[in-house]
């Protein structure tokens, strides 16, 4: 007689709640993303540059610069795009249907259309689609793990434990609910809401860099003023002096600083999509490099969030899987009772997994027709199924549930009780989850009505497991080869946990801290057990907020791996966020930084090593900014403070310069390999600068040795009597051809030069042999050579130019070969 909600009231009550959504980020439009992306500091900067040099007058320079920032911000724009759509398609997938009753009439509608007080129906199989009290219930089972972390399906009555959340699963059985909270009342919302508390802060790079530039860009101003000056005062040509500070500011700005930074981690985030890895903050990708702890949820993380068979046990004699072919005949008669006392079409987990092992392993071998059901109750967890063959006469039955259950309805004597008892117990402390299962005939005239009454005969244990992918062990092992220390956390027992971590080759030291112990746990405390913890089991929410908070204090950078909605506070949280996004939940997919798309677990290792390549390579890049802008510096300086040297370098010229140093910044050093122990070394300190002054100081005197090489070739040019138009052409020739030589031994920090070509670094071939032949073009081709203000001076005037540029590539590989010696 429930008759539910009118249509029009469902509609007034929809008006005054709102959607049935959980909180998040929410959809973003175009024009929101285009904003995001222009509003950054880094665009803001290069746009002032290019401005800058088209108001001044260097149309060519602002317009070029004006048009790398466009692609750039094109590209980062495609990527936040692609994301903001694979989020949205992964919500589509995640938003439930529901089956309500209304104006009296069954019928379905979308979940986020619930109002309070709906009455809900809901089948094996459904997502429930909002909280509610169960008003009737038939031997109903629903997975909470989304929520709890639990793995263990909870059995759910209308007397008892009434409750039902939102986005957890009905495994088996039928009920009738209704609504009680919906969207952000409900209690996957309330978690959702907490989220705006956490704060995440900016990377230590992020900050670091906009010092370094703003620090540059005050320079380059300063630096700029006193080169228009000195040339002034020097030689009292107004216009010479302006076009000579702008060359010079435009060497010491620092656009290719931001520029790299920005493609990189855009880059690196397109990268990580093709190996199915969704990157929500691409800032995220150089972090990971310096992660030193991975917490790992359990259930469908590390485990497949699937049950699978894992051993028999038929009289005292226990069978594990390894041994199933070798004992193939009494497993196929044990799976056919477990199989005739399941579901035909089951959702249960336990189910599916005898119905697929039956079906693989074991045909029908006879014609079975079902014909009446025990069902589960609240008083006796044991379910048993009767047969009709036509072959026999007699009714067959099949049961199976809890060990107790079982060995009770099979009146067991007290010596196998006891065997029993222990052989399910030593099944249970390997984490496995343990069942009993009996047969019997009875007489075609009489079916008992209880099923208590039933002379079941106790046939044996089986026991299932929840496997762990197979990719987890050997991503667990190169975590710590990377010397980070993966830590599990999980709403499962302890002994189960345990089982798992041994598995996985988790180091947990016999260590395992439950949830309970926990709780009256100083913080103190925490902070120093934690050390030396790597399980942690019978997690809630709260706690693994507080897990990731006491790693954090001790000076970790923490990356957290999760999937349900218990998991989203953490997963901000962390320094890390990595959200499953096949099996995870929307509020964990908006709170993560990455989301992995095939939920493997391996990607995890792959995306760190990635990690570390992008910081390895930025590192390299900027090294090599800071050489080659020395040389540019020093050779727009000597003419300004000296009067008899002539004029080498206007803006074009460092134009044509930035147009290799830029692509051979973004694309060359981006595409290079990750060196082949990057897996091998500890996470770098989080508190190391990335500009340190040793790093600073190697890349000063890789620009000097350029600088001595240019200026020697530079003076010899001139002794050899070419005019001012040939010694430009020569010296800029060594410019370039130094400028490619650095970039070939800076690729790497271990393997030598030639490397780069061995390896296979296309777009580091394409950009030199473009840059070489542009520069013959413009040394050869008369009409750009009036461009560019030069003079051919014959080919055997380059020589100096290789030999000096090779004699600096013999001393920084040396430099290399003696630190690799140490």
């Amino acid at each position: 007689n429930i008759t539910g909600h009118t249509q029009k009231r469902a509609g007034e009550l929809l008006q005054q709640h709102g959607f049935n959504e959980l909180p998040g980020v929410g959809k973003k439009n175009t024009l929101q993303i285009a904003v995001d992306v222009l509003k950054e500091p880094m665009f803001l900067l290069l746009i002032a540059c290019s401005l800058v040099y088209i108001l001044l007058g260097d149309y060519t320079e602002g317009i070029v610069l004006l048009c790398s920032v466009i692609i750039i911000i094109f590209i980062t724009f495609y990527q936040n795009r692609k994301t903001e759509k694979s989020l949205e398609a992964l919500r589509n997938l995640s938003s439930p249907m529901a089956r309500v009753i209304r104006d009296g009439k069954e019928m379905k509608i979308a979940g986020r259309e619930l109002v309070p007080k709906d009455i809900i129906i809901l089948m094996e199989g459904d997502r429930v689609p909002a909280d509610a009290d169960l008003l009737e219930g038939s031997h109903l089972s629903i997975d909470e793990s989304v929520l709890t972390g639990e793995s263990a399906a909870v059995k759910k009555s209308e007397d008892d434990d009434n409750k039902i959340w939102g986005g957890t699963l009905v495994i088996q059985g039928r009920g009738i609910g209704i609504i009680t909270d919906t969207g952000i009342k409900s209690a996957f919302g309330k978690i959702g809401q907490s989220l705006k508390d956490i704060e995440q802060d900016e990377t230590r790079l992020q900050k670091e860099m906009k010092v370094l530039i703003r620090n540059l860009f005050i320079i380059g101003a300063i630096f700029s003023l006193l080169v228009i000056g000195a040339f002034y005062l020097s030689r009292g040509n107004l216009l010479k002096a302006i076009l000579s500070g702008l060359a010079a500011s435009m060497a010491i700005l620092p656009e290719e600083f931001p520029v790299v930074l920005t493609i990189f981690l855009a880059l690196g985030a397109w990268r990580l999509s093709k190996n199915k890895v969704l990157t929500r903050k691409p800032s995220a990708i150089e972090t990971l490099g310096s992660a030193t702890i991975l917490c790992s949820d359990k259930t469908g993380t590390i485990t497949k969030n699937r049950m699978e068979i894992a051993a028999f046990v038929a009289g005292k004699e226990i069978i594990y899987k390894e041994q199933f072919t070798s004992a193939s005949k009494k497993i196929h008669s044990l799976l056919q009772i477990l199989y005739c006392a399941s579901s035909e079409n089951p959702f249960d987990p336990m189910e599916q997994a005898i119905s697929e092992n039956y079906n693989k392993t074991s045909p029908k071998t006879q014609s079975l027709e079902h014909i009446y059901e025990y069902p589960l109750s609240k008083n006796l967890f044991a379910m048993s199924k009767v047969y009709k063959s036509e072959s026999i006469k007699e009714f067959l039955v099949f049961g199976k549930g809890a060990p107790e259950a079982i060995f009770s309805l099979c009146k067991m004597n007290d010596e196998e009780h006891e065997q029993q008892t222990i052989l399910a117990q030593q099944l249970a402390e390997k984490g496995y989850r343990v069942l009993a299962f009996a047969s019997c005939r009875i007489s075609d005239a009489f079916i008992p009505e209880h099923q208590q009454n039933l002379p079941l005969e106790y046939q044996g244990l089986v026991a299932f497991e929840d496997p762990v992918r197979e990719e987890v062990p050997a991503a667990v092992k190169e975590c710590k080869e990377a010397g980070i220390r993966v830590i599990m956390i999980t709403g499962d027992y302890p002994a189960t946990a345990k089982t798992i971590a041994r598995q996985t080759g988790i180091d947990y030291h016999e260590n395992v801290i439950s949830g309970s112990e926990l709780n009256g746990m100083p913080e103190e405390v925490l902070r120093e057990k934690i050390n030396f913890t790597g399980v942690f089991a019978r997690i809630v929410p709260e706690q693994k907020l507080r897990i990731i908070k006491a790693l954090k204090a001790n000076g970790d950078v923490v990356a957290m791996t999760g999937d349900g909605v218990n998991d989203a506070p953490a997963l901000k949280a962390a320094d890390i966020g990595i959200a499953m996004g096949l099996k995870g939940t929307d509020v964990a997919r908006e709170a993560a930084s990455l989301v992995l798309l095939d939920d493997n677990f391996a990607s995890i290792a792959e995306a760190i090593k990635s990690g570390r390549r992008i910081f390895d390579n930025l590192q390299k890049v900027m090294s090599y900014i800071i050489a080659i802008h020395i040389p540019i510096i020093g050779l727009v300086l000597m003419p300004a403070f000296n009067q008899a040297l002539p004029l080498l370098f206007l803006p074009l010229h460092i134009v044509f310069m930035e147009l290799i140093i830029d692509p051979v910044c973004s694309i060359a050093f981006e595409s290079e390999q990750a060196e082949k122990d990057i897996m091998r070394r500890p996470p770098r300190n989080p508190e190391a600068l990335f500009f340190g002054p040793r790093k600073i100081a190697f890349g000063i005197f890789k620009g000097l040795l350029l600088t001595a090489v240019v200026v020697i070739v530079y003076f010899l040019s001139i002794t050899e009597g070419h005019s001012e138009t040939e010694v430009r052409a020569i010296a800029f020739s060594t410019l370039i051809t130094g400028n490619l030589f650095l970039v070939l031994t800076s690729l790497s920090k271990t393997r030598n030069f030639i490397s780069a070509f061995r390896e296979k670094n296309y777009s580091l071939v394409i950009i030199f042999l473009v840059a070489l032949l542009i520069l013959f073009l413009i040394i050869r081709i008369p009409f750009l050579q009036k461009i560019f203000n030069m003079e051919y001076p014959g080919y055997a005037h380059f020589i100096p130019a290789i030999i000096g540029s090779g004699f600096m590539l013999l001393i920084l590989e040396g430099i290399k070969w003696s630190k690799k010696q140490k």
